[in-house]
């Protein structure tokens, strides 16, 4: 493990060296979360979140998931597939299968997002990103597992206004995003919101002369407001994304440990060449396929709130989605055309509907609801096995035999049905001024029925892989919270999570059981007495059983199982305060140690030999992350400048269970910074800079098929990236 000594010293000395001017400056301002379904002060919340303010939200700052790991503690991120990869504590989506799901709840407005590659979609025009870290097993349910990230949309104003942001950078970046709000009457609004963002590749296909890795995409939202002042509220808003790029390469990384040659099989038979021979960087491939990225997606939500009285409310939200898109890259990562051509469909149509009753009075608050979720998905993972007879057969090239081996295909295709029910009811009751109880519980009733085809033709295997199964389980909550006075709070709390049994499209394996957490968390937030330094704590463990787990077995085919048993456990610190004469700092430090307990697979680097992998780390699940951040505004030339640098901090990760060198991550460190320039209440300049120390950095590396000798393939993070914005508003 690298050391981040320099990094905890800095927040060491902004700690300790601010007591003397910390009540210098005004308080800090209150941050509200809504994921919990019911608005809650962050500080007030027993449980372990944070909330990304539109101001972090943007060029320079978030604009996609996986740019979140650096603001929020114990997250870490990446891509595979075109898909997210998100983890929380060290639990998250190990599945590398069409159809798998992950573990962190994610939504927009409340409603589930449930696509893993809908969720790499922009983030724009967006008041507050809200994150639950920790099971979320009562309010969601279903595959909440590590936690919940919700995307909270800006709603339209009641006055004729808006903004116009521009944005260029290195790398050929082009942006343009904007909104406007149009009264529509006294009770009706709109805002009509944008995003065209395009981009240059970070990288090079060296065999093509193309770009890779670059971005062409937009999207657009319309959202309506009704509200007359009365009891009824509502908000419906349509939006649609769409991608069409050379995005989300494979990148290889070289030979693993259970590769039988130095290169590529693509080498030695075709005569192609790595990217390495032929003189390609960290960002660069050398294929003879171009990486495709073509997807698009609609999201329609409504929202309607009834308030009965001042202690009962209903909320109804419902929402209908669909997702489209094909990915292309190259498993055998040469310029030789050899089978590696991998063909990526993926279609989803899914509705949901929740009903939320809330009642509250002087000591007793109560929420409860029902889910109804319904989801029809279709895979297709396509693998032409062009030129296969120089493999297995090459005297047979050429004759009927080779053409035969040739002109087949390894198939993956079918579709699964999704309907889930859920019911949940959470009392928060207070004891006396100073302590109170919550208790919940949630039921779960899932089924998925399953049908298709695995195809590989090369060994005229044409096996149906129609399924069904049903699932339910009963999940708990109960919370202790002790408040001694108005700025402290102390809580305990055990907690049960489920994520639902899968069904993989197309896949031989057998329905997979639900992953469970049982989860316990004891936390302290506070804040000073004059609200200008706020700190939080909390440590927490995990029994976390039947994890969901995706490989590549001996026959070259994708394999999926559950493990057995991990025990994740950590502590995690964060504070934020104002140091006086425009200085504000925030902080955060995280230890985790999340292990296998006793899970037996088959290792590639021991001809698939049953290995003991107890006491291994789980993938993504770094022992130690920090950052710090330091911020100051103030006054200059009639407006108000603020300059940000912030330094952030990732242990070493392995990207598998087998916890071997040829798929992990070395430490590294972030450095950010910006300038902000805003004047006439209009007009903003900003200037900014990520990765400024040019990391070259892997968020994820899969070992491939024997097929492909085992190859190491994966994705990157971004280089170092600049550029200005200008943003006006009216």
């Amino acid at each position: 493990m690298s050391n981040y000594g320099p990094l905890l010293g800095l927040g060491v000395i902004f700690l300790t060296g601010s007591a003397g001017v910390l009540a210098q400056d005004n308080s800090l301002e209150e941050v509200v979360v809504t994921a919990t379904k019911r608005t809650v002060a962050l500080q007030d919340l027993a449980g372990s979140a944070n909330v990304l303010g539109a101001d972090k939200l943007g060029p320079g700052g978030i604009q996609e998931v996986r740019d979140m790991q650096v603001d929020i503690p114990n997250l870490s991120l990446g891509d595979q597939f075109g898909f997210a990869r998100v983890f929380m504590r060290g639990i998250g989506m190990t599945s590398i299968d069409i159809g798998g799901e992950g573990a962190v709840a994610f939504l927009q407005d409340g409603a589930i997002v449930p696509r893993p590659a809908a969720q790499l979609m922009g983030m724009f025009d967006l008041d507050q990103v809200e994150v639950l870290r920790g099971p979320q097993g009562t309010l969601y349910g279903r595959g909440a597992t590590a936690g919940a990230i919700n995307m909270v949309t800006a709603k339209p104003g009641k006055e004729l206004g808006g903004y116009l942001s521009v944005t260029a950078g290195n790398y050929g970046l082009a942006q343009f995003r904007g909104a406007i709000d149009v009264p529509m009457g006294d009770a009706l609004s709109m805002r009509l919101a944008g995003s065209l963002d395009s981009r240059d590749g970070y990288g090079n296909n060296i065999f093509t002369g193309s770009d890779i890795n670059d971005r062409d995409a937009s999207a657009y939202r319309a959202t309506f407001v009704y509200d007359a002042g009365g009891p009824l509220t509502a908000t419906l808003s349509a939006q649609y994304y769409e991608e069409d790029d050379n995005n989300y390469a494979f990148s290889y990384f070289g030979q693993s440990e259970g590769s039988s040659i130095p290169v590529p099989f693509g080498v030695p038979i075709l005569g192609g060449n790595t990217v390495g021979m032929a003189g390609g960087g960290f960002y660069d491939i050398n294929s003879d396929q171009e990486p495709i990225n073509d997807r698009d997606g609609q999201l329609i939500n409504l929202t309607i709130d009834y308030a009965f009285n001042d202690r009962w409310s209903l909320k109804s939200i419902t929402s209908s989605q669909s997702m489209d898109r094909f990915l292309r890259d190259d498993l055998d990562s040469t310029d030789a055309n050899l089978f590696g051509q991998n063909n990526y469909t993926e279609e989803s149509d899914s509705f949901g509907q929740e009903l939320i009753l809330n009642y509250s009075a002087d000591r007793l608050d109560v929420l409860g609801g029902v889910m109804y979720f319904e989801e029809d998905l279709y895979g297709e993972v396509r693998v032409p096995l062009t030129n296969l007879c120089f493999l297995l057969a090459p005297a047979a090239c050429g004759t009927p035999v080779g053409d035969f081996l040739n002109g087949g295909n390894y198939l993956q295709d079918g579709d699964v049905d999704i309907e889930a029910w859920g019911a949940y009811v959470e009392a928060n009751y207070s004891i006396s001024d100073k302590w109170s109880v919550i208790a919940g519980l949630r039921y779960n009733y899932e089924e998925r029925d399953g049908t298709g085809s695995f195809i590989f033709d090369a060994i005229s295997l044409n096996v149906p892989t129609n399924q069904r199964e049903s699932w339910n389980d009963l999940t708990p909550r109960i919370t202790l919270q002790y408040s001694p006075n108005d700025n402290m709070l102390l809580y305990a709390t055990y907690t049960e999570a489920f994520k639902s049994g899968v069904i993989n499209t197309g896949s031989t394996s057998p329905p997979l059981d639900p992953e469970t957490v049982d989860a316990f968390e004891v936390g302290l937030k506070g804040q000073n007495a004059s609200g200008t330094l706020r700190y939080s704590v909390a440590a927490f463990f995990y029994d976390y059983q039947d994890m969901q787990i995706s490989f590549v077995d001996e026959t070259s085919t994708v394999s999926t199982v559950n493990a057995a048993e991990a025990e994740n456990s950590g502590i995690e610190l964060e504070v934020d305060g104002s140091l006086g004469n425009g200085f504000a700092f925030d902080f955060y430090l995280t230890y985790l140690n999340a292990e296998y307990q006793e899970f037996f697979n088959g290792d590639y680097a021991n001809g698939f030999a049953i290995t003991d992998l107890s006491g291994n780390t789980l993938p993504n699940a770094p022992e130690s992350t920090a950052k710090l951040g330091l911020t100051w505004e103030g006054a200059v030339g009639g407006g108000t400048l603020t300059v940000r640098g912030e330094a952030y901090y990732q242990d070493d990760v392995y990207f598998t269970e087998w916890n071997r060198e040829d798929a992990y991550q070395k430490s590294y460190e972030q450095i950010n910074a910006s300038v902000d320039y805003s004047w006439n209440d209009q007009w903003l300049l900003s200037l900014w800079g990520r990765n400024l120390s040019d990391e070259e950095v892997m968020s994820n590396n899969i070992i491939t098929a024997p097929l492909y000798d085992s190859l190491r393939v994966g994705a990157v993070l971004p280089p170092r990236t600049y550029g200005a914005t200008v943003t006006y508003q009216f």
